[in-house]
């Protein structure tokens, strides 16, 4: 098993090497020099994702040529629903040994975390940094409003379907309900700290904030405060049913890593930065989001930023897409931001239930769709050089998405 100790010494090999390689030291500040070194670890990151999908792509359609004489609609419809699982291929194999191969991941992991500190935390400005964007949309929505706007917004709409003030015994009588003892909805006011799962954490860049009790998971970790995880198979527990001060210090102090179960429904917020992009199937990527709706209490907020690996506004039915496919589960999309490499969004859970079934639900996992999903060669452009839209380009791409709905706010980090 990869060690804190084993893994610092392979983030300092990697460093040197994408220096050595020039004939530099490792403190060279020059930007060509800067430059060269984004592009040897960016080449590390990009490497495990195109082996990944390579493998897969090489199960898949091994699979799919054992099996071209079956009814195509009978083979879609296994393919998401026998047992639960992607059963194109035999990718739980191939996950498996993924998650086996340590080297590999922990040189990984050292080339992200140097991204992040490195490069990408120093050359983008504060209000455009990722994990900037996390904390203020949290803060905004916990402390700034945003969820009582969300909760009036339901009042409202409640009070109509209850025939307005002809109801009002029955809306008083819900409003009783919703302020009942229930630890795993979160309510107003909000004054405790904000838990939060951080998804493929890496380094655990959300402890540095004093609002956030921060639990960063990996499958191989770049700092022993991340613990080792899949997420993909993290076991998922009854809720507890605690006070929140007590559940804070559960999550303090109960914790183990390798961390293979959680209790339901106890964060205020999961974070995918840059995760979904990371998995090859988009049934893995519906399953992640699916255990995020398990996690997350009841108004809790599911944090996702992806790649947008185009600077025009190709992508952005693809975004139309896992709108469509991520409210299905119980969320409701609550913010959308751009920069020029990423796709930033926020969504509310909303119900309790998943709309997980299949057969009756009209969104499925091919939703959750990447381009490289069909083009291996396409990059997911934070990774590479950096550009600039037009603003021709910058208009295509809002008019794809269209206009939001009330009580949504749309930011442009561009």
């Amino acid at each position: 098993m990869a060690t804190g100790k084993n893994i610092r010494s392979d983030c300092r090999k990697v460093s040197e090497s994408s220096s050595s390689e020039r004939g530099l030291s490792t403190s060279s500040s020059d930007g060509k020099d800067e430059k060269e070194e984004k592009e040897k670890l960016s080449g590390v990151v990009k490497g495990v994702h195109a082996k990944l999908r390579r493998k897969y792509r090489e199960d898949e359609h091994h699979h799919q040529d054992e099996h071209h004489h079956q009814d195509e609609h009978h083979h879609q419809l296994e393919t998401l629903t026998r047992s639960g699982r992607n059963t194109v291929g035999d990718f739980d194999k191939i996950w498996q040994e993924h998650c086996e191969d340590e080297q590999s991941l922990s040189e990984y992991a050292c080339a992200m975390r140097l991204l992040a500190v490195d490069h990408w935390k120093k050359k983008t400005p504060s209000d455009h940094d990722r994990i900037e964007w996390c904390r203020r949309t949290c803060y905004e929505f916990f402390r700034g409003g945003g969820l009582l706007k969300c909760l009036e917004k339901d009042e409202r709409r409640r009070q109509h379907t209850l025939g307005g003030a002809a109801n009002g015994d029955s809306c008083e009588t819900e409003r009783k309900r919703m302020k009942t003892a229930d630890y795993n909805t979160i309510r107003l006011p909000f004054t405790s700290k904000i838990r939060l799962l951080d998804v493929g954490s890496c380094y655990n860049p959300f402890m540095e904030f004093e609002d956030f009790l921060a639990i960063g998971i990996d499958i191989v970790p770049a700092v022993e405060s991340v613990y080792k995880c899949d997420f993909l198979n993290l076991q998922v527990q009854e809720p507890l049913q605690l006070a929140p001060d007590t559940i804070d210090t559960f999550l303090r102090g109960s914790l183990r890593s390798p961390l293979e179960r959680v209790p339901r429904e106890i964060f205020h917020v999961v974070v995918f930065s840059l995760l979904l992009s990371y998995f090859p199937s988009p049934y893995q990527r519906w399953i992640c989001c699916q255990k995020a709706h398990e996690l997350l209490a009841l108004n809790g907020l599911l944090l996702i930023i992806t790649p947008d690996s185009s600077h025009q506004g190709r992508n952005a039915a693809m975004i139309k897409s896992w709108k469509k496919a991520i409210e299905s589960m119980g969320f409701q999309r609550w913010r959308y931001g751009k920069d020029r490499h990423l796709h930033l969004m926020a969504f509310r859970k909303v119900s309790r239930d998943t709309g997980n079934n299949l057969l009756t639900n009209d969104a499925s996992p091919d939703m959750l769709y990447i381009p490289q999903d069909f083009n291996e060669f396409e990059e997911e452009s934070v990774f590479t050089d950096d550009f600039t839209r037009s603003e021709s380009e910058e208009r295509l791409l809002v008019e794809g998405f269209g206009a939001l709905p009330e009580g949504m706010d749309e930011l442009d980090f561009s």
